[in-house]
């Protein structure tokens, strides 16, 4: 029986079928009302975005509130889509938690693009090495030059810059008693615990 097995399968391992979603599918499945709640399109995997736990939410809260103090309202999204490289946008939509722009979000017509985004912030409870791998690549490859990953279960902020064929070339993990300012405004620190829940 083993030797049928064997020879039915072959040499190559097998790959199960995988569905690379694109954003024209997304759009039809919501049409369709197939495709409901929070998510993001990441690299082809639609991602559900839905179920923030306590300490995830008051970070994003406190990345947004000291980014409006920094930056203004009419320079912060939370929580909405961006458009990343031309050659990932089909399929990928991410939702950054917090988004630093460099023009007032009235001004755009769109999603934000590269070119548009100073800082960009994702606070990690259960998405950590998704945070860390998948979107710091994405973003890398997007050209994203401060891309900050706020570790809320250890208490660490993760700052990535210096994007550079597809990776970030400076990646360095800060503590909470740490300071940190965005290269958009380099005298303006903040200390890591001001950030975390």
């Amino acid at each position: 029986m083993s030797e049928i097995i064997g020879a039915q399968i072959g040499e190559r391992p097998f790959v199960p079928h995988r569905i690379r979603w694109t954003r024209a599918d997304c759009r039809m499945l919501e049409d369709a009302g197939l495709l409901t709640g929070r998510y993001e399109l990441i690299e082809g995997d639609i991602v559900d975005n839905m179920g923030q736990k306590l300490p995830h939410r008051q970070g994003i809260s406190n990345v947004t509130a000291w980014a409006y103090r920094i930056f203004d309202a009419s320079f912060v999204q939370s929580q909405a889509e961006i458009d990343v490289r031309p050659e990932d946008n089909p399929t990928s939509e991410p939702e950054p938690d917090v988004c630093v722009l460099n023009v007032p979000l009235s001004s755009l017509a769109d999603n934000p693009t590269p070119a548009h985004i100073s800082l960009l912030v994702e606070v990690s409870d259960a998405t950590l090495r998704f945070d860390r791998t998948t979107k710091a690549s994405l973003y890398a490859r997007a050209g994203i030059a401060d891309y900050w990953i706020l570790d809320v279960a250890n208490r660490k902020l993760y700052v990535h810059r210096a994007p550079s064929n597809g990776a970030y070339s400076q990646i360095v993990e800060l503590s909470e008693t740490d300071s940190v300012a965005p290269l958009a405004s380099p005298t303006d620190t903040v200390l890591v615990a001001t950030l975390l829940p």
